[in-house]
């Protein structure tokens, strides 16, 4: 089970820390993404990070204003947003795979229930 928080309302250029607690599984064993779904449109890969070595991976829209980790004692994954715009807002999900391809949400088996992100002034 995925348990996901830390979503709220934030002006533009503010910052969040999204996290996303794992029960029952280790984290360390699976990659874990966070993907987000705006109203209206498609669910859309956000960032991942593989398991074992922890490589890490970004969306072209979110690259060098985000950071994506793991603490392996608390089991968590956190997804740092900083310089949050209005595109931004959506709900945001963690998700863990076995799989290699990490970007594509059908490869996901679990899924958190979502943590809303709105940006706005």
């Amino acid at each position: 089970q995925l348990q996901a928080s830390g979503g709220g309302l934030v002006q533009p250029g503010g910052s969040l820390r999204l996290s996303c607690v794992a029960s029952g599984r280790p984290l360390s064993t699976y990659a874990t993404a966070w993907f987000r779904q705006a109203p209206g449109k498609e669910r859309e890969f956000v960032a991942a990070i593989r398991q074992s070595a922890g490589s890490k991976v970004y969306t072209n829209s979110v690259k060098g204003r985000s950071t994506i980790s793991r603490d392996n004692a608390k089991n968590t994954v956190y997804l740092q947003l900083n310089s949050l715009e209005p595109e931004d807002t959506a709900l945001y999900y963690c998700a863990a795979t076995k799989s290699v391809q990490i970007s594509s949400a059908d490869q996901y088996i679990y899924w958190g229930q979502g943590t809303q992100v709105t940006v706005s002034s």
